[in-house]
């Protein structure tokens, strides 16, 4: 078919054409995909290309009596993120943050200012480069050896990011900066000292109401990691 001067096709960013990442391609997400048999990928559209990538994706699905159905989901994908314990084993204390997350607030969290184990997205690193780099930014340590805990899918029923979880011991030492985030990047972060079993008390009076941060805290408590 020859194009039609007078309706042109619009080019969409991120699809046909570069974002303001540079990328494109995003409506090739999971096309191809053949891991599961009984599910067969036929049409992906892009929803939203800001920062993070919001789809529509239409599959067929075979259903345990043998049909097959149509679905439709839609996901939102903000990359893969890691978070970690940051622990004194001597003094039975955690470095945690304290930061106003608007998600948090708008649903219903009384002043929306959460406290959280360090964390951030992997932004093209290794987990373990990224947690180092997020342990530093945000609380200010250098860490040593890292222990690998697990990695879990945080809200499987819409959001792609895995979450890759670690602890780490550090000293009073190991605190080469306030830390407290990045201005450059609006991030406002409160660093806080707390005893460990006041920590592991907070989740249970909705002091603490992050979910991966009462994973690791009671990760801690069932491992006896003091």
């Amino acid at each position: 078919m020859r194009p039609n001067p007078g309706n042109p096709v619009l080019e969409q960013p991120g699809v046909d054409v570069p974002d303001s990442r540079g990328r494109t391609g995003l409506d090739r997400a999971g096309v191809g995909l053949d891991r599961n048999p009984d599910v067969s990928i036929t049409r992906v559209e892009v929803t939203s290309d800001g920062w993070h990538v919001l789809r529509r994706t239409t599959f067929t699905y075979r259903r345990r009596d043998g049909r097959r159905v149509m679905e439709e989901r839609e996901t939102y994908d903000r990359g893969n993120g890691a978070t970690i314990l940051v622990y004194d084993p001597f003094r039975r204390t955690v470095l945690l943050t304290r930061q106003f997350r608007f998600p948090a607030y708008v649903n219903g969290h009384h002043d929306g200012m959460l406290i959280e184990t360090a964390a951030g997205l992997l932004d093209d690193d290794a987990p373990e480069v990224a947690i180092r780099r997020e342990a530093s930014e945000e609380l200010g340590v250098t860490l040593g050896e890292l222990q690998h805990v697990f990695d879990l899918y945080m809200s499987p029923g819409s959001v792609t990011e895995c979450v890759h979880f670690y602890a780490a011991p550090y000293s009073p030492s190991d605190r080469a900066t306030p830390g407290g985030g990045l201005q450059e990047e609006g991030e406002d972060i409160e660093v806080l000292e707390i005893p460990f079993d006041e920590a592991l008390a907070m989740t249970f009076d909705d002091r603490i109401v992050d979910g991966k941060t009462v994973i690791l805290l009671q990760w801690a408590a069932m491992t006896h990691l003091f």
